[in-house]
């Protein structure tokens, strides 16, 4: 061994490491290196070097001390700050260095780097208090504390600490990601250091006892932004924000006038004129909802695509129910649906064609993951289109930022349930932001271009043309739209533009599609449509969809349907994490008593259990979801009696 790294959490670990019943010290070779990355205080620090030269076994301290936290250790981008004699640094620096994004060498010794370390500990539990109190001040102020933060950190008074630890103190949630006590411990430090070396740090010392109140209260396992509930006790006021909403009609009462042409008629003769074959890829089956007289594949074979492309239709559906899938099992779909679709595109006097990836439209699903997969078939596109809007589930984009209507309120989509997906959550409701966090980085939210609302409605389809024609290649763009005709303008724009032969990838909600392919909007179809009125067996309704607002609806069904609907609830404990056998089980009694309730013509609605279950990653809650709702499915297909109609609520059907 010619070095060991120690990386404890205090002075007392670090030792016993060392020099305890087991330590390595006497394990040691001549010569070896001791690399402690503990923050600890710069005296300890000293002593160590001393107590291991007395060793006489020639052994070389390096005071390396680390920035970044688990996540950047585990990813190899840490911040490493070490300083000692050169020949200990000359033989561990080439180590340090791979383990680190950021390698700094401090001059002064051993102790020194562990000074810089104790002054960044200082400012950072400075702004994680101050950013504590401030949210704190202005709650017991009445002010909306999200709306607080999201000002405050994009003005100057925000810190890395605020942005990092202001939506734990937000959410109330305290999953210690660095504990309070680490703190305690820090400035305590700091503390010291000053006391011995009389110098006044009045702010620091306030941190510390504020930090230490929180751990004589209980709070010192949980996170460090906990500290924020020492202020909650003394003021009595909770500072966990309520979703920031604007009222709708405000909003749109200050939106200019709608584009004063409808361009519908444009688009259906566009798309009767030999333009490109729009190809949805749909992660869910409910993209279809917005239109009517498109086929819908559920197969993907080359002479499949190959016929359907025969038929040079305006637009067709693939449902690959992605997001039931993996990252890395919905990538390698996307890179074989792409691949069939090349092939037989070619082989059909070459075709052009679009593709979509109708997603969610409260922005979950495997993005930019599937968009990546996509262009790795058919090559660079001019930009990647974005737009979720989604007039019928009330999704709208605003000033880029994406809001979900609720009653007249419209609330930004980072503060809502589905932002808090087990799977495929997120923060960001500006989806230049999103696209950002989604992608860790690499499309930074200041290259995002904006198809904004005031272009729309004041410059119509030329002016979209003349944006998109003007787009770098590779960039990617959000569309903004308050109405279905926003979308209707935008669409027309695009097809001017790849009339004129640019290229997008589209990842969008269901709105989209239509307003594409010049879909005219048609009413809902009535039971008497269908003529499930003349059939005696009762209905089917399943549900499986977890999230808040589905739960909300199968409260008002059973309030409004009570006294003729049948419920039978299925155990998500037993179809999902159970043994085989027990799931089998649970599978085939509810079909049973689903085939007695449907034969005596009653209305029955299976259910999943309402509580939510997650895996301890989102890869677990994946696979969670996938075996409830093949459960579901297999109960569907142990139905023997024919329903009168079947309805599905469910997170993901296959």
């Amino acid at each position: 061994v010619d070095a060991i790294i120690i990386m404890v959490t205090n002075e007392q670990q670090a030792e016993s490491v060392l020099f305890g019943d087991l330590g390595v010290v006497s394990a040691l070779p001549f010569g070896a290196s001791v690399v402690l990355s503990s923050t600890v205080s710069p005296a300890f620090v000293n002593r160590l070097e001393r107590r291991l030269q007395n060793e006489q076994k020639g052994l070389k301290l390096v005071d390396a001390p680390v920035s970044g936290g688990v996540k950047k250790a585990s990813d190899g981008t840490l911040t490493i700050m070490a300083s000692g004699s050169e020949e200990a640094l000359q033989h561990v620096g080439s180590v340090l260095s791979a383990l680190s994004e950021k390698f700094y060498i401090i001059n002064g010794g051993c102790g020194a780097a562990s000074v810089v370390k104790m002054i960044n500990q200082l400012l950072a539990g400075v702004h994680i208090a101050s950013t504590a109190e401030a949210i704190a001040f202005g709650a017991r102020l009445g002010i909306n504390t999200r709306l607080l933060f999201d000002i405050i950190r994009n003005s100057p008074g925000t810190s890395w600490m605020l942005e990092n630890r202001g939506p734990h103190m937000l959410e109330n949630d305290y999953t210690p990601l660095s504990a309070l006590d680490i703190f305690v411990k820090d400035l305590g430090i700091v503390s010291r250091e000053c006391s011995s070396r009389k110098v006044p740090l009045h702010v620091s010392n306030v941190a510390y006892q504020l930090f230490l109140a929180g751990s004589a209260a209980g709070w010192g396992r949980i996170d460090d932004s906990a500290v924020v509930k020492v202020y909650e006790t003394l003021t009595g006021v909770k500072v966990e924000g309520q979703p920031f909403a604007v009222a709708k009609k405000s909003v749109f009462q200050s939106l200019p006038p709608e584009w004063p042409v409808d361009p519908i008629g444009d688009l259906v003769n566009l798309t009767q004129n030999g333009i490109k074959t729009l190809v949805v890829l749909d992660d869910d089956p409910t993209g279809t909802q917005t239109v009517h007289g498109v086929h819908v594949l559920t197969e993907w074979s080359i002479g499949s695509l190959v016929e359907e492309f025969k038929n040079r239709p305006k637009c067709f559906f693939i449902l690959t129910n992605s997001r039931s899938l993996t990252s890395d099992q919905a990538s390698r779909l996307m890179i074989d649906i792409c691949s069939n679709l090349s092939a037989a595109a070619k082989s059909v006097d070459n075709v052009k064609y679009t593709v979509v990836l109708r997603g969610d439209s409260t922005l979950r699903g495997h993005f930019p993951e599937e968009a990546d997969a996509v262009i790795s078939v058919i090559g660079e596109v001019d930009a990647w289109i974005i737009c979720p809007f989604f007039f019928q589930g009330g999704r709208y984009t605003i000033g880029d930022v994406h809001y979900v209507e609720e009653s007249d309120r419209l609330i930004p989509a980072g503060e809502t349930e589905f932002a808090k997906d087990a799977s495929f959550g997120y923060k960001s409701s500006n989806l230049r932001e999103w696209i950002e966090e989604k992608t860790k980085g690499r499309i930074q939210a200041s290259s995002v271009s904006t198809i904004s609302i005031q272009l729309l409605r004041k410059g119509g389809p030329e002016a979209v043309c003349e944006s998109l024609c003007n787009l770098r290649k590779g960039s990617t763009c959000i569309i903004n739209a308050a109405s279905e005709r926003d979308v209707s303008v935008f669409a027309a724009g695009m097809i001017q533009a790849e009339l004129k032969g640019k290229s997008f990838l589209c990842r969008t909600a269901a709105s989209f599609v239509s307003a594409r392919i010049g879909i005219i909007p048609k009413p809902p179809v009535l039971p008497i449509d269908l003529g499930i009125l003349r059939e005696r067996h009762g209905g089917l309704i399943v549900i499986g969809s977890y999230v808040p607002k589905t739960t909300k609806q199968v409260e008002e069904l059973l309030l409004q349907r009570s006294h003729d609907l049948k419920q039978i609830d299925v155990s998500v404990d037993r179809i999902a994490l159970k043994s085989t056998k027990e799931r089998e089980e649970e599978i085939e009694h509810i079909a049973e008593i689903a085939n007695v309730y449907l034969e005596g013509g009653k209305d029955t609605a299976i259910m999943t259990s309402r509580q939510l279950v997650v895996g301890k990653t989102a890869m677990e809650s994946l696979e969670i979801n996938a075996r409830v709702s093949s459960a579901l499915v297999e109960i569907v297909r142990n139905i023997t009696e024919r329903p009168r109609y079947i309805l599905a609520k469910v997170f993901f059907f296959f």
